[in-house]
């Protein structure tokens, strides 16, 4: 697949010369984990469908997610990352580095979680931390980061353009059952000098979780008190902290990558209401943290569809979803109204009401709150063209820009193009910085 012109849709001009609102959404995903086996239908290590990357890759070009960055956590998925990117070109752009959560492997000790696999995520378990015993291995570590090193050289070399950040890498404290805090600390400082060490110095792709004060402190050691030594920016993604970590993180110059996870709960939301547009940027983070009727931000989506605005405007039924159709299944027959009664019948006599027999229900089929483009099914009833339940995908990265839109009461147009321009100055992704969308006569 190659690129496409990605620059805005122009303004329609109407008969009085005025601009109608024919603004078309763009998207560039920072954060996909396109290098997962789920996308290529392999779960847990059991094929479950046939590999269908071609497919999601063109869902998310159909809603206007022009751009994809691939997230690399290890070296398995940061290589599979550059072949991926090496398929799609001007499309598809990749990360390298070592997530906190795969940096046992700078431990004396890592039995506890096989770095040969992919980290899939998990939720929090403070009841079951690595031993903090194990101490950083010196020997491991020159070996990991001079590969890390060569890996880094070598795609620029053989992939021109396609590797555009390092990372994802940070300090992830809400997960220590995968890596100590020690050990963690001691991987990010690691990577944080070869970073610094790289020409040209790339963008970092930064990850926080439950960990601010050690996550700044440490990039302040190495990049100085205002990060005066990071060249290209960085991008702390998945946000998920508090306005005030928020504020500093931004003050520091980064940027804020929202997901689904950005929008769990109402305090959540009142953090992302807080980014400045020029520190925005947009991601899914699929497989993971797509947005859920249980969250907060959920309410937003509703209420676009219900005004027919954003990423719902121009639908055209009642229902705001002209892609879903409506409820095909007969209506139940009433079966609680009087029987006629017999004319010889002693109506003084008790009588007893013959049982009344329900017709059998047909089933109907349960209308999504929100319009869905494609069918959703189960992994076990995979079909081609069908998205898979519970597997985020970057075509929903239209629902993450009306979420951070609705949560802010800004336009849609605003979101995206802010998130747009703020994604292009600090990765490239071969564009140059483009004027946001304006009419034209």
């Amino acid at each position: 697949m190659t690129s496409e012109a990605t620059g805005p849709a122009p303004a329609a001009t109407t008969l009085d010369g005025t601009c109608s609102l024919t603004y078309k959404p763009r998207y560039i995903d920072i954060g996909i984990n396109l290098a997962d086996p789920i996308f290529r239908g392999v779960y847990h290590g059991k094929e479950r469908h046939p590999d269908d990357l071609q497919a999601v890759v063109s869902r998310a070009h159909e809603v206007g997610c022009q751009k994809l960055l691939i997230t690399g956590s290890d070296f398995k998925s940061s290589r599979h990352a550059l072949d991926i990117a090496k398929e799609y070109p001007g499309v598809v752009y990749t990360t390298a580095g070592i997530h906190p959560c795969s940096s046992a492997i700078f431990s004396s000790s890592h039995a506890h979680h096989d770095t040969k696999e992919y980290t899939m995520p998990s939720d929090p378990d403070p009841e079951a931390p690595v031993s903090e015993d194990h101490d950083p291995d010196a020997e491991k570590t020159r070996e990991i980061i001079s590969e890390l090193r060569a890996l880094i050289e070598s795609a620029r070399s053989t992939h021109p353009g396609a590797l555009v950040a390092f990372g994802e890498f940070g300090l992830d404290y809400d997960r220590l059952h995968y890596c100590s805090k020690k050990i963690q600390l001691h991987s990010f400082a690691a990577q944080l000098d070869l970073a610094l060490a790289l020409a040209p110095q790339p963008p970092l792709f930064l990850h926080s979780r439950a960990a601010h004060a050690d996550f700044v402190g440490l990039l302040k050691a190495k990049f100085g008190a205002r990060l005066e030594k990071l060249e290209r920016g960085g991008v702390v993604h998945s946000f998920t902290g508090t306005a005030a970590e928020m504020q500093e993180l931004a003050d520091l110059g980064l940027y804020i990558g929202t997901n689904g996870c950005s929008f769990k709960t109402e305090e959540n939301c009142a953090v992302v209401k807080e980014i400045p547009l020029d520190r925005l940027m947009l991601e899914t983070d699929g497989p993971w943290c797509e947005i859920r009727p249980t969250h907060a931000g959920w309410r937003h989506l509703l209420e676009a569809k219900a005004k027919g605005e954003g990423i719902y405007a121009g639908l055209s039924n009642g229902n705001g979803d002209e892609s879903t159709p409506a409820s095909t299944a007969a209506p139940t027959p009433d079966i609680t109204r009087t029987a006629t009664p017999n004319p010889g019948q002693d109506l003084s006599a008790p009588t007893t009401q013959p049982k009344q027999v329900k017709p059998p229900k047909k089933p109907k089929r349960k209308e999504p709150e929100v319009p869905e483009r494609w069918r959703t099914v189960k992994k076990e009833k995979w079909t081609e063209g069908a998205m898979v339940k519970g597997r985020n995908e970057p075509c929903m990265i239209e629902r993450v820009a009306q979420v951070v839109a609705g949560v802010r009461g800004d336009p849609l147009q605003d979101v995206c193009e802010a998130a747009w321009a703020n994604t292009v100055k600090v990765f490239g992704l071969g564009e140059s910085e483009r004027e946001a969308w304006n009419c034209s006569g």
